[in-house]
Parts: structure tokens; sequence; C-alpha cells
């Protein structure tokens, strides 16, 4: 295992305002155990982008027009795009809570969509590739997903690929090490 480059503050240190905004994150899946404390301890490096983050970050899942369901399908996705082990292995215990099924958590890994019946999840797992792979939405991908995508939902749907992409790049660069309460959780190259 590749050692981190930074050792992660304590989240002890977390002020009262960080503290009070990490409550709010819907469900259960990141807080106690599951906490992902190495990383925010690795955020915590830079105190006022942490805070600042964190209230995008927490506000912006609440806000969204999108379900945490539908927020997890397109996290798991991120966690492969970005080969990140930590990103995926927290958020599949998240997807967990909120209805993605082990079918559901390969199609994701694999990017092959058809398991899922929905149209609406199919067109955010592939706006998400297009995002992710592209940096854009070609036109075929743009048309097909209006019908069950609305722009106000884009937006939004740029602002959280765009979290990730601090939170993997975040654990690959800094290597931020998964927490030992993680590891019995199917990481991206086995089944869930």
């Amino acid at each position: 295992m590749t050692q981190p480059r930074i050792v992660p503050v304590s989240t002890d240190n977390l002020t009262p305002d960080q503290q009070s905004i990490l409550a709010r994150i819907p469900g259960d899946g990141l807080k106690g155990v599951h906490a992902p404390v190495n990383v925010l301890g690795t955020l915590l490096h830079a105190p006022s982008t942490l805070t600042a983050f964190l209230d995008w970050w927490v506000a912006g899942k609440r806000a969204m027009k999108f379900s945490v369901r539908e927020q997890e399908l397109v996290i798991l996705r991120m966690g492969v795009l970005y080969s990140s082990e930590y990103v995926w292995r927290h958020h599949v215990v998240v997807g967990r809570e909120f209805g993605i099924d082990e079918q559901q958590f390969e199609a994701i890994r694999t990017g092959n969509y058809a398991v899922f019946t929905q149209a609406r999840d199919r067109a955010l797992l592939e706006l998400t590739d297009q995002l992710v792979e592209r940096r854009d939405i070609d036109d075929a991908c743009w048309i097909k997903s209006k019908s069950v995508v609305s722009d106000e939902e884009v937006l939004e749907l740029i602002g959280l690929v765009a979290q990730y992409v601090l939170f993997a790049l975040t654990n690959k660069v800094y290597r931020v090490a998964l927490e030992d309460s993680m590891l019995p959780v199917p990481g991206l190259r086995a089944g869930p």
C-alpha cells in the first residue's frame, strides 16, 4: 500500500462551523465509523479552503433537484473515472443506504448501463461520462438526455462532478489512505 504524501490533521481539529456543516450531510453513510476522516484531515491542511468547500458541498447536496440516490450514481461513477478507491468505497456504503443494488454497482464500475431501467439514471451516468472524458457533452448525448434532465439539473450535475473532481484528485495526489473501517468494503476491482 502506498504511503500518504502528507499526514492528515486530526478531524478533532474541525471548527464548530465545519462540524455543523458536516452534520447536515444526508444519510448516515459518511458519518460515524464511515466518516471520510482521512480526506477531511488532508483538506484541513488548508482550513479556509476546507470550510468554503464543505459549505458548497453539503449545501449543494441538500439543495439539488437530484435525489441522494441519483447523486450517488454520479459520485460512484466519478470514483471509477478517476480510479479513486477512496471515493468508490465510501460511496458504496452510501449508495447501499439509498437503494443502489449489486447489479447497479457492477454496471457503474463497467460503464454498461443496460441494467438501469430508468432513462434518467442512464442519462445521468452518460452525462457524467461525457463531462469527465470529453469535458463537454456531445450533441447526441445532449439531445438524448433533454427529455429526462432539465437545464437546471445539467448545471447542478456540472457542480456535483466538479465537487468530486476535487475529492478524487485530492485522494490520488496526496495518496490518502483508506480508513481501516473501509477496508472490508468492496473496491473497484472486486464485485460488491
